[in-house]
Parts: structure tokens; C-alpha cells; sequence
């Protein structure tokens, strides 16, 4: 999957002589940990969509370099709660582990050299920066790196896109989730839009750019050549409005909030048990007639109100004000055990502390307790192949030096580099 590249001897200094992908030592001794061996992946991004998706290339092998200015990445700062050490936030660590870091001042001509060289050095490149930094530096992909790494897979994250009205705007995950029609159907219809309790525009975007360099991986191994990989918080927020989006352009009726009601299904929502809040869904007739069996109340299974989905919700208010009755003499996990047994979906809605410890998540390997890391684990398993345990995330700058040096920079040069501040000290 990776080309061999031609030692670089063209600065004039004459200690500058380069193997750009000798950087990436690590990836060749990474055997058995994941699809993406051998894949070489510079994380240029900040914040969420690209760090994240730079992390879940790193989960299944691929070697990482996470390049940081010396500010660092804000989100070291969005705490409490923080590391041990207050090195870092518990915000940046589950975005950021399984990553070399290297910190460059890319302000300087020196920083902006090594940066090409390790360009020089990738399969795939994760940028987020403001449209037209690359440009300005003269690392732009498309009058640039396109011809001079054909087989670069350059995946740039932006708010917007980079054209159009709204083109070269900043993108926010709350600023998208609100322009992108999201919030105006999240939260009661007497009450205010709200927005969704974690970052899902980031996070959409960030798995949607993991198919793409995926996908831009699979054709590379078809051509030879590598492509864009344009992925915009725009696209993604629009992409997961279903079914409002459909239910629009079907009927014209613009989709209102609905609280915990589904738009179209009932019932499907929560409930208020003996002990707490408690998820049911019963989507088709037959998980109906075994929730109100369950419950004691067949005869609602008959009652012409309540026959199909369709009269369910037409008299959805009543319904859940019937079903709410009942429910609320149960308790949650015995409740919860009755309609697992008949096939009705229900569950017990759970803290974060409760979904991370629950015996399934521990079985499935999604919490982890180690004692090198304690911390979400990885959610895509592979029959045969296996991932990367991850590691924690390291101080910024951590690698900097090893990393230069296995790229051919001799000690006196990168004493220099330091010295200048490059490193972000000096």
C-alpha cells in the first residue's frame, strides 16, 4: 500500500537529509494490530471530528502523528476534569489516544519544512485548519500536493466547505446542529430547541471521514493515486435528519418537536417506572400486544383506537397516559426481564456510569480498565483481524524529537530547531 519516497538532500545547510516515511517506525513493527498496518495517517486536525477520526484510524493499526503547535490543542484545556498530572483534559484523552505527538511552530519557515517533509512521509493527511491555511504555506492539495504525492489520501474537515455562500465559515458543532435543522426537532413542543446532549455533528463527521479515507484507500489500491476527501459538518448534520428529512419531502409538513415521542411510531418513549426512567418501543403490532399482555391490559390490543400504528399514533397521548399507569408500578429491571422474554424492546435508561459498567459493555470489550489505560475501547471488531489496544494520550510534543531523528535530522540541527523556539520552547 505504501511507496518507498527518495531521500530529500535539497536544503542548504547540509544537515537536512531526509527519509521522510522513516518517521513512521512504529507502523512496521505494529503486525496484528489492526487492517490498517502500515497505513501512515498525520493528524493535523484539532478539537473533535479530525482528532477523533485520526484515533479510530490509530485503533486499527494505523501509525499516527498528532502535530500540535505550541499552544497545544484547546481541547487540553476543556476540563475539569483533568489528567493526574494537569497535563491534559479527560476531554482531549479520548480523542487523542494512540498517537505520536510532535510539536511544531508552524509560524516558522523551519516548522513549515519539517511539516513537508513529513507530508512527504504519509498515506493520509487529516486537516481542519480555517480554509486557505495549507494554501498559504504552500502545501494547498489541490495545485500542490496533488502532483507532488499523487498517491497522498488528503482528507480536509471544514465547517461549511470551501465554496459556495457559505463557504471558508467556521463550523461549530452547536452552530451546525442549529443551522442544520437539528435542534428545532430535539426537545418538548412546549419547550425550547435543544441541543443534543454530545457533540453527534463532530461525531458524524468524524466517522464519515473514516469511510471516505477508507474508501479513498480501497480505489487507491485500484489506480495508484489518491484523491480529497471532503467532509463538512454540513453534510454530516444533514445527513442523519431522518426520518424528518423524508417525512418533509413526502408530505410538505415541516417536522415539529416531539419530546421523547417518536414522529412516527407508537409507542416510543419513556415512561416513568416505580424506581426511575424506563425506554419502551413497541413498533409493530405484535411487540404491541405483548407489551399490554405483559402489563395486563390485552384489551388494548383490540381497541379500535389503538389496532394499527396508525391509530397508536393518532391517540398517542392517551396511549402513553394509559401505559404510564401501569408502568409506573413497576421496577425497572423486573420490568425490563418481562419484556425481554416476549420480545418487546424496553430498557432501563441508564446513567454514563451505569451504561459503562454494565456487564454487556464490559464483555464487549467497550470499557476498559487496565492498568496502562482506563477508557472507552474500541467499537468495530473483526472476526479475524484484530485492533490496537489503546494507549493513553501522551504531553504535547512527547515524540518530537525521536520522530526527527528516525526522519534523518541530525542532533545538532534539532538542537537548533529547539533552540529557536520551533519545538515550542526556547
Amino acid at each position: 500500500m505504501t511507496t518507498t519516497l527518495p531521500v530529500d538532500d535539497s536544503a542548504s545547510d547540509g544537515q537536512r537529509r531526509v527519509t521522510p516515511r522513516a518517521a513512521w517506525r512504529a507502523a512496521d513493527a505494529a503486525e496484528g494490530k489492526g487492517v490498517l498496518t502500515g497505513v501512515r495517517v498525520l493528524d493535523l486536525s484539532r478539537v473533535l471530528a479530525g482528532p477523533y477520526c485520526a484515533q479510530s484510524l490509530a485503533d486499527h493499526g494505523a501509525e499516527v502523528i498528532k502535530v500540535e503547535a505550541p499552544a497545544g490543542d484547546e481541547t487540553r484545556g476543556w476540563g475539569p476534569p483533568f489528567t493526574d498530572d494537569g497535563a491534559s483534559s479527560a476531554y482531549y484523552q479520548s480523542l487523542n489516544h494512540s498517537k505520536e505527538n510532535i510539536c511544531l511552530d508552524l509560524r516558522s519557515e523551519a516548522g513549515l519544512e519539517i511539516l513537508a517533509d513529513l507530508v512527504a512521509g504519509a498515506d493520509v493527511v487529516i486537516e481542519n485548519f480555517k480554509a486557505g491555511t495549507m494554501a498559504r504555506w504552500g502545501l494547498d492539495y489541490e495545485t500542490v500536493l496533488a502532483e507532488r504525492h499523487p498517491e497522498l489520501v488528503y482528507c480536509r474537515i471544514t465547517g461549511f466547505g470551501v465554496d459556495g455562500p457559505m463557504g471558508g465559515l467556521p463550523g461549530y458543532d452547536a452552530v451546525l446542529q442549529s443551522f442544520g435543522g437539528l435542534m428545532s426537532i430535539n426537545g418538548y413542543p412546549d419547550g425550547n430547541p435543544l441541543r443534543v446532549g454530545v457533540p453527534i455533528v463532530d461525531l458524524v463527521a468524524a466517522n464519515l471521514a473514516v469511510s471516505g479515507i477508507l474508501l479513498a484507500l480501497l480505489e487507491r489500491e485500484r489506480s495508484g493515486r489518491g484523491q480529497l476527501v471532503d467532509v463538512t459538518l454540513l453534510d454530516s448534520v444533514i445527513s442523519i435528519l431522518h426520518p424528518h428529512a423524508a417525512n418533509w419531502i413526502a408530505d410538505g409538513r415541516v417536522p415539529r418537536r416531539t419530546g421523547d415521542f417518536h414522529p412516527t411510531v407508537a409507542p416510543y418513549q419513556v415512561f416513568s417506572a416505580r424506581d426511575g426512567d424506563f425506554f419502551v418501543s413497541a413498533a409493530n403490532d405484535r411487540q404491541f400486544r405483548s407489551l399490554v399482555e405483559t402489563l395486563g391490559m390485552p384489551e388494548l390490543a383490540d381497541d379500535p383506537r389503538f389496532a394499527a400504528n396508525r391509530d397508536r399514533h393518532a391517540h398517542r397521548e392517551l396511549l402513553a397516559e394509559l401505559l404510564g399507569e401501569r408502568i409506573a408500578e413497576y421496577d425497572r429491571a423486573d420490568l425490563a426481564a418481562r419484556l425481554e422474554a416476549v420480545g418487546v424492546p424496553a430498557s432501563s435508561v441508564n446513567t454514563v456510569d451505569e451504561a459503562l459498567t454494565s456487564p454487556q459493555v464490559r464483555h464487549r470489550g467497550l470499557f476498559i480498565e487496565s492498568e496502562d489505560y482506563r477508557g472507552v475501547g474500541v467499537p468495530i471488531s473483526l472476526s479475524r483481524s484484530g485492533h490496537r489496544e489503546p494507549r493513553p494520550a501522551v504531553a504535547k510534543g512527547a515524540h518530537t524529537r525521536e520522530v526527527l531523528e528516525a526522519m534523518g535530522y541530525e542532533p545538532a540541527r534539532l538542537d537548533e530547531l529547539r533552540d529557536a523556539g520551533v519545538f515550542g520552547t526556547g
